[in-house]
């Protein structure tokens, strides 16, 4: 289908941040957007404000914070990519309201992390960290004592969403038992038990694994009280949100070795870029690796989180689908041709689309297609109208009561 976007591809800004994959970028140069930015690292609230104003899509990783005084001074701002598995970093209510779209990559890492998780298991259930800096330190510490196999010990997976799934099946292959528990009901794979309460899952558990979303009901979930659930000598591992653990608690569970070791990479405050200075309670203790929010980090990951973000973008862009929005309504549409495809964001309020279709047909122009999507907040209307009259469609639905955005897709 032979189709014009609303704007020359010459006049679309796009910004990626955070040294986004290579792959993001070729991916618009390909479809002959040339204005593609790509900066290395994150940027603070003023810098955003000032660099935005002309940008029609973004690219972030988990760095950059987009707030409500960023989103109202962009005023061309389509859309938002968040080139990681979480959109905490997002004002989600204040993109919504202004009909900004906010995707990101859910699933495009949860292999890589879930490799990491058994990895770290082994490296901690045979004290490997000890071992390590010993050996660097010129000590042959050569024995058994502590040391374990993976094998018939239980797994507690608290948190069975995507990564969560994938660790129980690596898991089991390895011959673990899996527990786990969710908020949310979770069919078990393959030989996974649901537990009914976390209490249960800690008192059972050899190796805890978090893969918890950052919210009110996961902060310091494990703190002083949890951790006197765990059994004696058994590990943590968080490669979830650096909230979800009291840190302070945890350090005082491992220095009196009622936690025998522990994996962390993300804290409840990180630094701003790679190569600066950082602390946290649980530096220098035996048998704790500690990692800088690297779970996901692997260059297929970066890779595949760079085509599937870039994707959704573009499809919003040029055909107007919203599917993975985290903010708008999502409609998945099907292309049309001999007709101009106009899209209508507005609040979510009755009506409205009885004022869209009395205000065209009061000013005779014909409708080829129609397609509605409503959330709690805001409306999205599709609209594909006659060629002739787009322009005049356009002005129309412009001023049409509660209305947040309004452009011409083809």
């Amino acid at each position: 289908m032979s189709k014009t976007t609303s704007y020359p591809k010459d006049k679309i800004n796009i910004l990626f941040l955070e040294n986004i994959s290579d792959k993001a970028v070729e991916y618009f140069k390909q479809q002959g957007y040339a204005n593609v930015r790509k900066l290395n690292g994150a940027l603070s609230e003023d810098e955003l404000i000032k660099e935005l104003k002309n940008v029609h899509l973004l690219g972030i990783r988990s760095k950059t914070q987009i707030t409500k005084k960023v989103l109202l001074a962009a005023p061309k701002l389509q859309a938002i990519g968040c080139f990681c598995i979480g959109v905490n970093q997002v004002d989600l209510e204040t993109a919504t309201q202004l009909g900004v779209a906010v995707f990101n990559a859910p699933y495009s890492n949860t292999r890589s992390v879930a490799e990491l998780i058994i990895g770290l298991s082994i490296m901690l259930i045979r004290r490997i960290p000890d071992k390590n800096k010993a050996a660097h330190e010129g000590i042959w510490l050569k024995e058994a004592n502590g040391s374990f196999e993976l094998r018939g010990k239980t797994l507690g997976i608290i948190g069975y969403g995507n990564i969560g799934y994938q660790v129980s099946v690596l898991a089991e292959n390895m011959g673990m038992k899996v527990i786990f528990y969710d908020v949310l009901k979770r069919l078990p794979l393959g030989n996974a038990a649901a537990a009914n309460s976390l209490k249960e899952v800690l008192q059972l558990s050899d190796i805890v694994t978090l893969h918890l979303p950052e919210n009110e009901s996961t902060k310091n979930l494990i703190n002083k009280q949890t951790l006197k659930y765990f059994k004696k000598g058994s590990l943590l591992i968080n490669y979830a949100r650096g909230t979800v653990v009291n840190l302070d608690d945890l350090a005082e569970a491992l220095q009196s070795n009622k936690i025998a070791g522990a994996a962390v990479d993300v804290f409840p405050e990180e630094p701003e870029k790679s190569g600066d200075a950082f602390s946290t309670p649980i530096q220098n203790l035996s048998n704790v690796i500690l990692t800088p929010h690297i779970g996901g980090s692997t260059e297929e990951a970066q890779v595949n989180i760079g085509e599937d973000v870039s994707n959704k973008l573009f499809n919003y862009l040029e055909k107007g689908i919203s599917f993975g929005s985290h903010s708008l309504p999502e409609l998945n549409l099907p292309p049309i041709d001999g007709a101009h495809r106009i899209l209508h964001i507005h609040k979510n309020v009755p009506g409205i689309l009885s004022k869209i279709n009395s205000s065209l047909s009061k000013n005779q122009i014909n409708i080829l297609g129609q397609y509605l999507k409503t959330n709690d907040q805001i409306g999205y209307v599709v609209v594909d109208v006659d060629k002739k009259i787009s322009t005049q469609a356009l002005a129309v639905l412009k001023h049409i009561r509660n209305t947040i955005k309004v452009r011409i897709l083809y």
